[in-house]
């Protein structure tokens, strides 16, 4: 997964970049990144400042960056990063830090929309023996089980997904919770939010998540690089161990609960706008279904989000 995504000739290295194959909220609509925008002006306000850091982590070709840079409060100063293996993309506003590691000492808001999925896992499956073993995979997407889960990984997976019966399959999650873990400890002060597919404990799918997406549309997750190779998150531990990095609670809600909290509700204009206002009635109209997509149940909507605030010296 890692040679895959991140390897010479990898997934996420292609010109085209992730929009080229899937749509994410942030190429949705635009009032996702407004949403954001909001979100960073409450973190300013809790902060007592008018400047602070927006680190856009798994950035991909600086899509959400260049909308929340455009919908930032009048007088709001932003240091904008966007943390991402790929190379700057051309024609980026220059204020933009793009780097490849978080960067650390920070006050603000970290954002990380679908990265969780894309940190590569190993995946785990019970033999007809009831021995949970690692899952190998040829550049074909052939598989066999190989050798048994021990260690840390059987650890992760007794306390967060254990298997059971032959055939219970398993992605291994303690890599996104060491991730998740280190990016809110790179910050400082503010709030760290990851949005992602997700599941948690009293839901975990008997099967595992694995999949792939080419072109706009699932396909076999075969590791050649052609195609993203993503999986849902168990969540509920990546929480944990960011709890463990701050020393705070963190929350976990639902993209429809969030986004209306954010100013994202899409009620249809009046038809009486229509005859008053027939420009501004087809723009409300459209605003309408970007924000229901945005909020859908089945869809966007299910998506859930991690909060995860982090205290400073002072308090905060």
């Amino acid at each position: 997964m890692e040679r895959a995504l991140y390897g010479p000739g990898g997934f996420f290295l292609r010109p085209e970049g992730p929009a080229g194959h899937f749509r994410t909220s942030v190429h949705a609509s635009p009032l996702f990144a407004g949403a954001v925008a909001r979100l960073l002006a409450e973190v300013a306000e809790e902060l007592g400042t008018d400047e602070l850091a927006f680190v856009d982590v798994g950035a991909g070709r600086g899509e959400l960056l260049t909308g929340v840079l455009a919908a930032v409060p009048e007088g709001l100063r932003v240091r904008p990063y966007g943390v991402e293996r790929a190379a700057r993309p051309e024609g980026l506003d220059p204020s933009i830090t793009w780097t490849g590691l978080v960067p650390r000492g920070e006050r603000g808001l970290l954002f990380a929309n679908e990265w969780l999925d894309n940190v590569p896992v190993d995946v785990a499956q019970t033999d007809d023996d009831g021995t949970v073993r690692y899952v190998e995979v040829r550049v074909d997407g052939t598989e066999r089980l190989g050798g048994e889960v021990t260690g840390p990984d059987a650890e992760w997976l007794e306390r967060w997904w254990p298997l059971r019966e032959p055939g219970d399959r398993a992605e291994i999650g303690r890599p996104r919770d060491e991730a998740w873990a280190a990016a809110v400890s790179a910050l400082v002060a503010g709030t760290a939010v990851a949005v992602d597919y997700a599941h948690l404990g009293t839901g975990r799918p008997p099967f595992g998540t694995l999949t792939a997406f080419r072109h706009g549309r699932e396909t076999t997750p075969v590791p050649d690089g052609s195609r993203d190779l993503t999986a849902h998150v168990a969540l509920d531990a990546c929480a944990a161990a960011g709890e463990a990095a701050a020393a705070r609670p963190a929350v976990i809600r639902g993209q429809r609960e969030v986004l209306r909290g954010l100013g994202v509700a899409g009620p249809r204009p009046p038809l009486a706008l229509a005859s008053a206002d027939p420009a501004g009635y087809v723009r409300a109209l459209a605003s309408a279904g970007e924000a229901a997509e945005l909020t859908a149940r089945g869809g966007l909507g299910d998506f859930l989000w991690l909060l995860q605030r982090v205290r400073d010296d002072r308090g905060y």
